[in-house]
């Protein structure tokens, strides 16, 4: 699996958690949901994502979107 895939599905299941975190302890989670969707516009549009550089560093093969 690329780094692409790695993060989609890190995002994926970090919204997932916080969602169900929201229902079952407090609406400040969706506040954490709110951060991560900010965190994915921001790298659509500076190609800067923490987790694709941490997963880079592992040597996952990279995709196209983070090259």
């Amino acid at each position: 699996m690329s780094i692409d895939r790695w993060v989609l599905f890190f995002d994926g299941i970090l919204v997932l958690i916080s969602l169900a975190l929201a229902q079952l302890l407090s609406a400040y989670w969706l506040w954490f949901t709110a951060l991560l969707g900010g965190m994915m516009i921001q790298a659509a549009f500076t190609r800067f994502c923490p987790i694709a550089r941490t997963l880079k560093a592992l040597g996952i093969k990279s995709g196209p979107a983070f090259n």
